[in-house]
């Protein structure tokens, strides 16, 4: 599997302060971010991959809609989260 536990612990703790804060706005967005790149790269080899390609879908809106909560609740979290994760807006 491409998401392991301890993977998971190093994104959260990278971006949400520590492995157990999973909840954390950051956090939830780097995961996001990580399995969005891993889908996009399983949909460049399988390109009629139709369940995979809804499932990317749905996440980057719920990526975004997180990413529009962040903004409008503190901006400054907002613009570093994208600069750290080099996500265009």
């Amino acid at each position: 599997m491409y998401l392991t536990k301890e993977k998971k612990a190093e994104i959260f703790q990278q971006h949400g302060g520590v492995a157990a804060n999973t909840g954390s706005a950051e956090g939830q967005i780097a995961l996001f971010t990580y399995r969005i790149s891993h889908l996009t790269e399983h949909l460049k080899r399988n390109r009629k991959d139709y369940n995979t390609e809804r499932s990317l879908v749905l996440l980057v809106g719920k990526r975004r809609r997180l990413l529009d909560y962040l903004k409008k609740t503190e901006i400054n979290r907002y613009r570093e989260i994208i600069k750290v994760l080099g996500i265009r807006k």
